[in-house]
This record gives C-alpha cells, structure tokens and sequence, in this order.
C-alpha cells in the first residue's frame, strides 16, 4: 500500500508539474482570469463525471465538517492563479522549487504542531538541513554560468 501511495504522489507531482506549465500558456493567451475560469470549469466537469461515476461520499454530511475545510475550494484557485503567475515569470523549474520548498514547510509546520487533525512529528534538526539543502538547490539551480 505504501509504494502505490509512492506512485500516485509521483503522478500528482508530474501533474502539477504540466498542468502548471499548461495554465500558465494558456493564461498567455486568452488571459490569466479566464484561464482559471477554463481550467476551473473543466476540472468541475471532470469531478461531476467521477462523482457519478464513483459516489463514494455523501454531500449529507458536509455540514458535519470544520468549516474551515470548505476553503479548499478556495485555495484551489489560488493555487491555479499564483502558479500560472510563477511558471510564466520564473520558468516551470525555479518556480515549481519554489512551490515545492514552500509546500514541505507548511506542511512540516502543520506536522510540528499537529494542526488540522495530524498526528504531531517533531521538526527535528535534520528537516531544517533539508529544506536548506533544497534552497541552496534552488539558487545553484538559478545560477548561470
């Protein structure tokens, strides 16, 4: 089970990768709002359709959830916005370390502290020499020779 949940956080990160990369193309040509309402619009469809088709939930039971949790939504179209505005202004690779470096600090932050739910892992000095490791990574990365 750990080696499929491997695989698919490798397909999600590729995807981020091209989808990043394919809005922020497409936000150069018909616009960067009415490329998020395309991709947003889409993805809708696309979730409707595995909805039908799966239904393994129940929309019953939203009111039973922390509302804070609705703003996922949300925070999918800031994700979309902000990663079409870096992939276009900093390229796919800088932008995306970028992205990367800030997702595994939140993330270690909401692990640290145990928010939202999670089981509480310490940050250990270890985590601070890796995510220094990945920003150095990313200057020598940007450097040109």
């Amino acid at each position: 089970m750990q080696m499929l949940a491997i695989i698919i956080s490798v397909v999600a990160g590729a995807a981020m990768s091209l989808q990043g990369v394919f809005n922020a193309r497409l936000s150069e040509k018909i616009g960067l709002f009415e490329s998020n309402v395309f991709v947003q619009g889409t993805a809708l469809l696309f979730a409707f359709i595995a909805w039908i088709v799966a239904k393994n939930g129940s929309f019953s039971k939203l009111q039973e959830v922390n509302k804070l949790y609705w703003l996922g939504g949300l925070l999918g179209i800031v994700i979309t916005i902000t990663v079409m505005v870096g992939v276009r202004n900093l390229g796919p690779a800088v932008s995306v370390s970028i992205i990367l470096i800030a997702q595994l600090l939140v993330a270690a932050i909401i692990d640290a502290l145990g928010l939202f739910g999670t089981e509480k892992i310490p940050f250990l000095w270890t985590k601070w020499v890796g995510i220094a490791l990945m920003v150095s990574g990313v200057v020598v990365f940007k450097v040109k020779l």
